[in-house]
């Protein structure tokens, strides 16, 4: 009645007539107008919520490198994060229950000679982790439940095909252990890391790789180069489906595949360094659906897509809050929330996979804030408010399971399937474990008997020979005539009888019989020497005797007083030396119950505090060694334990 009133008293001073308009009949604007005001959405109040100082890890070696990549992985079961060291490289992992001030002795995973630049969980094995460095190669891990006790050195596969640094890598979500991985040698990889081959190499990009990102059947991949472009490629053959200009800025842009819609999202900078979001068609990329301008900070943009919810989450380096947007299927597509203000900014920010959140607590995503001022790695929950306490099925759809839907073999010659999904229902955080099988190799077999040789023969401390010249060729002189008569003797003995019964009862007998004569001919008999090993403690019963058909080379004795070390001729002349002058006359019995340890004879014990420091710490260093041999072996039989029981197991289902 009021508009009516208002249209008659305008007509009323127009001098017009004074009859009555029916609003209804107006015609209405054919174009919907985009309603820039407060739109309903059940993701409107979505608010982040920070965990309590002692929930955090603190105290943590967060590295400083400039790569622009997030530095931390996170899992149901671990925590990764990268770490600054003096040389080599280095990342953390540590049980997602082991909170709090961090020991700075803790076990890290050490194998890379050069910084590592990312990190990534398999999605279906969470004791499986790659990882990428400066030193072109991809290497997998296996940590143990529980988390890592010493240092980790060695590695699952490792991964060579790159010629400069590698600075991405990237899961396949449903295809069993394929990875891809990205250079700045301008190729992309994609590697059966089962089989440790390279299926296929991709080298359509001209430029620097910035980032990857794969749809949610696997299918196609999306990335984005220095070269201004955006790409969408088929993984298995390298051709390049569609391709256009991203942003006209110089920097970094990132793109993030959203879901299963055939839409991308892209991060980058305009030509005038203003940070911008895009929203793309898969199959025209001519020109974005949609281009936003964010702000004018010089950080660069990580789009992290919820396909679950359709919340696509930005965070930026060195900002300290985390923006969220909801994607819809019309035009504008984007719709802003809200954001997420902190005043400490972020180095890297790792989240939870959909299985690892705590469904109880209407939380939607998880976020893990690496600081830049401070060692200090923060998670930060996405929560919704809900009132009620029971399960939201509007907020947790199926999500995908960690199992794989196709393998490395059948994805590669064509088949794509979708993601195997799981309910969320029962509230309990799934976890996956696949103990490691361990195969030896025989190349790594031979190497470590090889490094054993080569430790024991450093360990042994070499005595000097200061014998003059002259002794040295008369005792080479002696010892060729001792050969001599040994292969005389040889010849004339004509059965194999006849030579054990001389060895057995004649040895001693003419030991006793020649003690006067001296070493050249009692060298010819029987000479039992036991000499105690150091690595073993078994003792190594060396026989030296007429029945024997080896010939010792004439040359030895000079290779080996060259080498410093003492001579079997050296330990037996010694012997009989003692025992002429000590006129012993039961010759056989010392012989055989004579014990020559070269070892501890030779060693002197140590006399002041800097020898015993060095004997303590040797002795420190052995016992390390050896715990760590045990609780490799431990470790081993648990797993191969664990295998024979799901063996087991699958056997009974079988049968039943």
């Amino acid at each position: 009645m009021q508009i009516e009133d208002a249209i008659t008293s305008y007509q009323y001073e127009k001098g017009k007539s004074s009859a009555v308009i029916d609003v209804r009949a107006c015609t209405k604007p054919t174009v919907k107008l985009w309603f820039r005001g407060v739109r309903s959405s059940k993701f409107r109040h979505v608010y982040g919520l920070p965990v309590k100082r002692e929930k955090c890890y603190d105290n943590v070696p967060i590295t400083r490198n400039a790569h622009d990549s997030n530095f931390c992985a996170v899992n149901p079961k671990f925590v990764a994060i990268v770490t600054e060291v003096a040389g080599g490289g280095a990342f953390l992992v540590l049980p997602i229950e082991k909170t709090g001030r961090l020991d700075f002795n803790c076990g890290k995973v050490t194998g890379h000679r050069g910084p590592v630049l990312d990190v990534k969980w398999n999605p279906f094995n969470d004791n499986i982790i790659a990882s990428c460095s400066d030193d072109c190669t991809i290497k997998l891990w296996y940590i143990p439940d529980g988390g890592l006790g010493n240092n980790l050195t060695e590695w699952l596969m490792d991964l060579h095909g790159h010629k400069r640094r590698v600075g991405y890598i990237e899961w396949h979500p449903t295809a069993e252990n394929v990875l891809v991985s990205a250079s700045f040698d301008y190729l992309m990889i994609i590697w059966d890391v089962g089989k440790g081959a390279a299926l296929n190499v991709i080298d359509c990009h001209t430029d620097v790789i910035y980032c990857m990102s794969f749809n949610r059947d696997g299918s196609r991949i999306a990335t984005t180069s220095k070269d201004k472009k955006l790409r969408i490629i088929d993984p298995r053959t390298g051709v390049v489906i569609s391709e256009g200009i991203c942003h006209a800025g110089t920097r970094s842009s990132k793109v993030a595949y959203l879901g299963s819609s055939g839409r991308l999202v892209t991060t980058g900078f305009s030509r005038y360094s203003d940070r911008q979001i895009a929203c793309w068609n898969e199959n025209n990329l001519s020109q974005p659906l949609m281009i936003e301008t964010v702000d004018s900070s010089s950080g660069i943009l990580f789009p992290y897509f919820d396909q679950d919810t359709n919340v696509l989450f930005l965070a930026g380096k060195g900002d300290g809050n985390i923006r969220y947007y909801e994607i819809v299927n019309e035009a504008p597509w984007i719709h802003f929330l809200s954001q997420y203000l902190s005043g400490s900014p972020q180095r890297g920010l790792g989240f939870m996979p959909k299985r690892g959140c705590d469904v109880t607590q209407c939380e939607v995503f998880r976020f893990y804030k690496l600081h830049t001022a401070r060692g200090m790695c923060e998670p930060i929950s996405m929560i919704v408010p809900r009132k009620s306490d029971q399960f939201q099925d509007d907020l947790y759809p199926d999500t995908a399971a960690p199992i794989p839907a196709v393998s490395a073999a059948d994805w590669f010659n064509g088949v794509n399937r979708p993601p195997v999904l799981m309910s969320m229902k029962t509230g309990v955080t799934v976890h996956t474990y696949k103990p490691k099988v361990f195969k030896p190799n025989e190349s790594t077999q031979k190497t470590d008997s090889n490094y054993r040789v080569k430790l024991a023969f450093l360990s042994r401390e070499t005595i000097p020979d200061y014998r003059p010249l002259d002794v040295v060729n008369k005792v080479s002189q002696k010892k060729s005539e001792m050969s001599k008569n040994m292969i005389n003797t040889n010849k004339k003995n004509t059965s194999k009888n006849a030579k054990n019964k001389s060895c057995s009862n004649g040895s001693i007998n003419s030991l006793g019989k020649n003690k006067v004569n001296g070493i050249d001919e009692t060298d010819q008999k029987l000479v039992q020497i036991i000499v105690p090993s150091s690595d073993e403690e078994e003792t190594q019963i060396i026989k030296s005797n007429n029945c024997n058909n080896t010939m010792l080379p004439e040359n030895e004795k000079n290779h080996k007083t060259t080498t410093n070390q003492t001579t079997k001729f050296q330990q037996i002349q010694q012997m009989f030396g003692n025992m002429v002058k000590e006129g012993n006359d039961n010759l056989s019995e010392d012989i055989l119950t004579l014990k020559l340890n070269v070892k501890d004879e030779n060693e002197e014990s140590p006399k002041n505090e800097y020898q015993l420091q060095r004997a303590y710490s040797r002795q420190c260093e052995e016992l390390k060694l050896l715990r760590k041999q045990l609780a490799s072996r431990d470790r081993r039989i648990q797993d191969l334990e664990a295998y024979v029981a799901t063996l087991q197991a699958q056997v009974q289902q079988r049968r039943l």
